[in-house]
C-alpha cells in the first residue's frame, strides 16, 4: 500500500506543474494569443502529434513536468497573435494563470481533506472549533536518539505508539505526548512493555528506561536524552462539514506565513555565511521523493495534504518577482511600461532572465546536492 502510495504522491506531484502549465495555455488561448506546443515532460521528444486547433500536443522523455511554447513570448514581438502582440492586460492573465492554477489545486484538495479528514501538522493549526471531530489520534515516534532504549528494540520513525505496560504491570493507553512523557519519567529506570504498530501489525518490547540521574545529567550537555529516547508527535486528524472551505482558506494563509518565514530564515543564513541555516529550509525533488515515501506511511490522507501544500508552495514561489519565474517575467513586463513607457529590448529580456534561469539551474544542483547528503 505504501508503495502505491508513494507513486500516486509522485504522479500528483508532476501533475501540479502540468496543471500549472495548463493554466498558462487555456488562458493564452483565450486571449487570442497562438499556443504553438504544449508539453507534457521535458524533451527530449517521446511523441508528437499535431491537433486540429494547430497546436503540437508532445510527450517527452524527461517525467518533471510540463511547458507551453507560445507563439512570440518576448514583449516586445509584435507578430499577429503572438504573446508581444497581446494588451499588458492579457499578458498579466496568462502570466499569472499558472500560479492561479495552483492556488486552486490547493484550496480544492484542503477543502477534499477538510471534509473527509484533515491532518493536523502544524502547531495550532487553524481549525473551527465548532465544526471540528477528531476522527483519528495517535502518537507517532520521530527521531530515535543513537544508543537510546528505543533504538536498542528498535523502534523506527513513524511507529505509533499504542501503549505501555508500566512497572506495576499496568496497561497506559498512549493517546498523547504529554501521556507518554508521563509515562517513561514515573518509570525511570524501570523495565517497561512498550505496545507499537508499523505497517499494520503490531509489536511488543520489553526495554529498560534510563534512570533519572542519567536524563539529568544529559541536560547539562549539548546532547540532552529522554528516559526512551523518542522524539514524539501528535498525529491528529479532524473531519468539517460547513466550514470545511473556510478551514481550506485558513490553513493556506497559515502556510503562506510559514513560507516566508521560512524564506527569509534561507537568505538570512546566506547573508550570515550559514549554510546549514540556509539549506535547511529548502528541499529539492530529492526532499520531496523522501517526503512522499514517509508520508505514504501514514495513509492517502497525508500524501494528499504533502501534494497541496506543495502546490501553494510553487504559487508562492512563482509569484516572487524572481527573473525566470512567472512573478518575474511580469515584473519585467510591467516595470519597463512604467518607468522607461516601452517593452524591454529582446535581448535584454533574453539576458534577464537567461541568468536567472541559470542561476536558478545552479541553485536547484545545489539542493539537490544538501538532500542527498541530508536524506543518505
Amino acid at each position: 500500500m505504501s508503495v502505491f502510495l508513494l507513486i500516486l504522491g509522485i504522479v500528483l506531484f508532476i501533475s501540479l506543474i502540468i496543471i500549472h502549465e495548463f493554466g498558462h495555455f487555456i488562458v493564452a488561448r483565450r486571449n487570442k494569443v497562438i499556443v504553438e506546443e504544449f508539453g507534457i515532460g521535458f524533451p527530449p521528444t517521446a511523441l508528437s502529434k499535431k491537433m486540429s486547433s494547430g497546436y503540437i500536443l508532445s510527450l517527452n522523455w524527461l517525467p518533471l513536468g510540463g511547458f507551453v511554447r507560445l507563439k512570440g513570448e518576448h514583449d516586445s514581438d509584435r507578430g499577429k497573435g503572438s504573446f508581444g502582440e497581446a494588451s499588458l492586460w492579457a499578458k498579466t492573465k496568462i502570466i499569472s494563470a499558472g500560479v492561479g492554477m495552483n492556488l486552486a489545486a490547493s484550496f480544492i484538495i484542503l477543502t477534499f481533506l477538510a471534509i473527509i479528514g484533515l491532518p493536523q501538522i502544524v502547531n495550532h493549526q487553524f481549525s473551527i472549533a465548532g465544526d471540528s471531530t477528531i476522527t483519528k489520534q495517535e502518537v507517532l515516534a520521530g527521531y530515535i536518539q543513537p544508543n537510546s532504549p528505543a533504538s536498542k528494540i528498535n523502534i523506527k520513525p513513524q511507529d505509533n505508539i499504542l501503549s505501555i505496560v508500566n512497572s506495576h504491570g499496568e496497561t497506559i493507553d498512549v493517546n498523547n505526548i504529554t501521556t507518554l512523557s508521563k509515562i517513561t519519567e514515573d518509570n525511570a529506570g524501570n523495565n517497561i512493555i512498550i505496545n507499537y504498530q508499523r505497517n499494520g501489525v503490531n509489536y511488543s518490547s520489553k526495554v529498560t528506561l534510563r534512570t533519572a540521574s542519567d536524563v539529568r545529567a544529559s541536560l547539562k550537555t549539548s546532547s540532552p536524552k529522554g528516559y526512551l529516547g523518542v522524539e514524539p508527535s501528535n498525529y491528529i486528524i479532524k473531519k468539517y462539514t460547513w466550514s470545511a472551505p473556510i478551514v481550506a482558506v485558513g490553513f493556506m494563509k497559515q502556510v503562506t506565513v510559514l513560507t516566508f518565514k521560512g524564506i527569509g530564515n534561507a537568505i538570512m543564513g546566506l547573508i550570515q555565511g550559514n549554510t546549514t541555516k540556509a539549506s535547511s529550509q529548502v528541499s529539492g525533488p530529492v526532499g520531496i521523493v523522501v517526503l512522499l515515501k514517509n508520508g505514504s506511511l501514514l495513509g492517502y490522507r497525508f500524501i494528499f495534504l504533502i501534494v497541496a501544500i506543495i502546490s501553494l508552495s510553487l504559487a508562492i514561489i512563482n509569484i516572487l518577482p524572481i527573473p525566470a519565474l512567472d512573478g518575474g517575467r511580469l515584473f519585467f513586463t510591467v516595470i519597463p511600461r512604467v518607468l522607461l513607457k516601452r517593452p524591454l529590448k529582446q535581448k535584454t529580456e533574453e539576458l534577464i532572465h537567461g541568468s536567472g534561469m541559470a542561476a536558478l539551474l545552479l541553485i536547484f544542483v545545489l539542493i539537490t546536492i544538501v538532500d542527498i547528503k541530508r536524506y543518505f
